[in-house]
């Protein structure tokens, strides 16, 4: 079975970023001119998706907007000779097959992704959560549906964290198989660094088989009384093997504050126009 369908859950409430967030969705959080989900959806794409659906929520109707196409906008930008700007428009609204739902109440991950069930319709799927952006040469989504595609088996992607973190992710406890690849035998929600079973860390890059809808049905509400995905992972285990994808990219938190604004100047950087001003400020401010 290939993965052709990808699920982008942006329901969050987006705490850690209020008050912005009370009328801003957090997945709409600027890097330079393109907000985080641009770069979610655009690795989706890369990676050979051709169906996407976003789970929304209240206050999120900007997600919808921002890839739906602008007639007025365009037309101005071709009747004034900015093509250039509208390439990247028209690039944006042509990104992709994408569809909405909304989750009517945070209940969680989990939850979240049980309103994915009937537009997946049988099939695998990838889940890519919106607080972070992977780089890599190959996508880290394509890197997991090339895994599935010889295991046939569900594959999260995760990296190494340091140990007093392991309160902010899923942890996995998992036997090396391959080369950055380990078959899962444990997963653990936000464990205290005492109890971590490694420091082995989801990253919010997932395929799925169509079975975890049936695991995150029966899954009780866990951390913060939220129907936790982790909790749905770790029933699946007992009848289907399951392995953690070990990703050497580059991730961007952009879930945190300051590795939030990290992101930005890292961005910034890379950019031709802007690197050599931007160092010289940054040199200027470090100095005073």
């Amino acid at each position: 079975m290939q993965v052709k369908k990808a699920v982008i859950p942006a329901a969050g409430m987006g705490t850690r970023f209020l008050p912005l967030t009370k009328s801003m969705p957090k997945e709409m959080l600027p890097i330079i001119d393109r907000p985080v989900i641009h770069y979610v959806v655009e690795e989706a794409i890369h990676s050979g998706i051709t169906d996407i659906l976003i789970i929304t929520g209240r206050g999120k109707r900007a997600i919808e907007d921002y890839f739906d196409a602008s007639p007025e906008l365009e037309t101005y930008l071709k009747n004034h000779n900015k093509s250039e700007l509208l390439s990247a428009l028209e690039q944006i609204s042509d990104a992709g097959c994408i569809h909405y739902i909304r989750q009517k109440e945070p209940r969680g991950l989990g939850d979240a992704l049980l309103h994915a069930q009937k537009h997946c319709d049988g099939e695998p799927f990838a889940v890519l959560l919106g607080d972070d952006i992977m780089k890599d040469h190959i996508p880290c989504t394509r890197q997991l549906m090339q895994t599935f595609e010889k295991k046939q088996s569900p594959v999260i992607a995760v990296q190494n964290v340091a140990l007093e973190d392991t309160l902010n992710y899923g942890i996995v406890r998992g036997r090396k198989i391959e080369q950055n690849l380990y078959q899962i035998d444990n997963i653990v929600e936000k464990p205290h660094p005492v109890n971590a079973p490694s420091t082995l860390a989801s990253i919010g890059r997932y395929v799925f088989i169509p079975e975890i809808f049936d695991y995150l049905r029966s899954t009780a509400p866990g951390v913060n009384k939220e129907i936790q995905l982790t909790d749905g992972i770790k029933s699946m285990l007992e009848k289907h093997p399951s392995y953690a994808y070990l990703f050497t990219g580059k991730r961007y938190d952009t879930g945190n504050k300051l590795k939030y604004i990290q992101t930005i100047i890292e961005f910034a950087l890379a950019d031709d126009k802007m690197k050599e001003p931007l160092s010289r400020y940054l040199k200027d401010v470090i100095k005073e």
